[in-house]
């Protein structure tokens, strides 16, 4: 273990930071290149490491890890399928190799050397004073080279990422060539890239499966993988005639092997039940083959992201699907990204579905927390972090809630593409109790049902409030709320039992005091802005000049103006 050669500077005043990390260096090249001659052999066991992605399009470089909460240590296993001369890896914000945390594998060609280190503002490697991903062994297999190292979640270094709940941005750049030493390396110049992962897996005991429990695979037949980067790939499915109420209790993804690297996320709807049929489809999403009808399949069942595991259903519940009342079509939405563009790649990838007949004491349902979908709320352009918050009232929650409240045991957050950061809170009687869901790191890109580390139990008079951040540094004109994907949502779904009437508790602000908004900044510029009733909201808000003043107003009256509550029903109809 690395411990003894840990150097912290402010123990040996007498060396030279530099001093220090080239004696570390040194006890670090004699212990790799010691340890990758003798360790050859046997790959570790795959039950040590239960989560596992590929890195890379080419799937080169392929993570495996576990968390342990009581050390409040993450342990990594890295395959490296064609080792160069080595390669970084590491984490950042948003996924740059700027300002990112770094564990280092270099060869000068002669030795090898491990180590941690940082990137500054202009991507300049740093030895981390500080020795925080600790180098446990190497071993060569058939497969390529097997690096193990370990990370604790926080480490009290000002130059290391935060390990935290929700997603990380992991990066890896491969060194094509030797390297004399660390600051040689040019970060711009490698071949890398990004991938987004929830790290940090609650640490939940699988639910025992009933005996009469039966699967079903919800796949797409046989695609060609459009040589372009991102495909939307809908296809629709049908349940069997007469299909009776059943419980799903379990799903995982079914993907085809060699496409690991491809297949980004998939989801599974079910269709509105008010149609008695749907048409058949296999095809791009935005396609204008695709058939209108199933822009009415929005009722989720299962989605997965790159990363995720199986997913389980607490064991007193599980989500009906089937029966009467309940749509027999289902339309399954894969997300596939080829930023290599590999052309006639077949694939038949979806989600297996497991369900039983014996059903759980409560039906699971799915509530849409956070913004109502309008144009009212806003974020001006050229914003680095502008914040808007949904709430669900205790007034809805003291009406539509049942008296015993409702348990909250996974969740999705959901934003458009200027998103960055969401969370949601529950308080009681004014005060914040507990966080339900928060994803500083959050990416739009990255999408899937998270099971929670503990149920949240919510009751009547209860409130939930949804923030999300969003940065819009790259636009020149206002964002408004609304279903484009250059419009902007704030959601979470969250999902609970036992299922209740309410299916969307959200909010906005209050027209009125937006048309007040309106006035004051008409007032205020020298510039008329038309307030004709004809000119539509988001018209008003595009020719809106961006001043701090009409910056500060709006954030204002998103903070103070009084809200429009919805507090719906499933038939879309809302609580008195």
């Amino acid at each position: 273990r690395m411990q003894s050669s840990r150097s912290k500077p402010c123990s040996c005043p007498s060396l030279k930071l530099r001093e220090v990390a080239s004696m570390y260096l040194t006890l670090v090249a004699a212990f790799l290149v010691i340890l990758v001659v003798a360790l050859q052999g046997s790959a570790p066991r795959q039950s040590d490491f239960p989560y596992k992605v590929p890195l890379d399009p080419q799937g080169l470089l392929e993570l495996s890890w576990n968390v342990s909460y009581p050390q409040q240590a993450v342990h990594f296993q890295l395959l490296i399928r064609e080792l160069q001369f080595g390669l970084l890896f590491g984490m950042s914000d948003r996924g740059e190799f700027e300002n990112a945390d770094l564990a280092v594998l270099w060869s000068d060609g002669h030795n090898s050397y491990f180590g941690d280190a940082w990137s500054d503002a202009k991507g300049q490697l740093h030895m981390d004073s500080q020795q925080d991903y600790q180098l446990l062994g190497a071993r060569r297999a058939p497969e390529g080279l097997y690096l193990l190292f370990r990370r604790a979640f926080s480490t009290c270094d000002p130059k290391d990422y935060l390990i935290e709940d929700g997603t990380v941005h992991l990066i890896y750049g491969i060194l094509e060539k030797p390297v004399h030493s660390l600051q040689a390396i040019n970060v711009s110049a490698l071949h890398g890239g990004l991938q987004r992962v929830q790290l940090l897996k609650p640490n939940i005991s699988i639910p025992e499966l009933p005996r009469d429990m039966k699967s079903m695979e919800i796949t797409a037949p046989d695609v060609v993988i459009p040589s372009q980067e991102t495909t939307y790939w809908c296809y629709m499915a049908e349940l069997p005639e007469g299909f009776p109420k059943h419980h799903i209790i379990m799903y995982e993804p079914v993907v085809t092997a060699g496409n690991e690297a491809l297949v980004h996320h998939m989801e599974v709807f079910q269709c509105a039940a008010q149609f008695d049929s749907f048409p058949h489809y296999s095809g791009p999403c935005d396609s204008k083959m695709k058939p209108e009808r199933l822009n009415y399949c929005r009722h989720v069942l299962a989605a997965w992201a790159m990363g995720a595991q199986a997913f389980y259903y607490p064991e007193e519940a599980g989500l009906a699907f089937g029966g009467p009342g309940s749509s027999r079509y289902l339309r399954l939405e894969i997300h596939y990204h080829n930023p290599l563009v590999f052309k006639g790649r077949r694939d038949s990838s979806g989600i297996r579905l497991y369900y039983t007949a014996s059903l759980r004491p409560y039906d699971a349902g799915i509530m849409e927390l956070g913004l109502v979908y309008t144009p009212v709320m806003a974020i001006p352009p050229g914003e680095d972090s502008f914040i808007l918050t949904g709430y669900c009232t205790d007034k809805c929650t003291q009406l539509a809630l049942p008296a015993a409240g409702i348990r909250i045991f996974a969740s999705q957050l959901h934003t458009h593409l200027a998103g960055r950061e969401v969370v949601t809170v529950l308080a009681r009687d004014g005060r914040e109790r507990q966080v339900v869901n928060a994803d500083r790191h959050y990416s739009p890109h990255f999408q899937e049902i998270r099971m929670l580390k503990e149920v949240v139990a919510v009751f009547p008079g209860d409130e939930l409030i949804t923030t999300c951040t969003y940065n819009t540094e790259d636009r020149s004109r206002a964002t408004v709320g609304g279903f484009g994907i250059l419009e902007e949502m704030c959601v979470n779904y969250v999902h609970y039992y036992p299922q209740s009437q309410l299916e969307l508790c959200k909010s906005a602000v209050d027209p009125g005091y937006l048309h007040r908004y309106f006035n004051l900044v008409n007032r205020f510029n020298d510039e008329e802005i038309c307030m004709c009733p004809q000119v539509s909201v988001p018209q008003q808000f595009y020719s809106i000049p961006w001043n701090t003043f009409n910056r500060d107003v709006l954030r204002s009256l998103y903070g103070f103006a009084p809200i429009s509550m919805h507090c719906n029903k499933s038939t879309a109809v809302r609580f008195p």
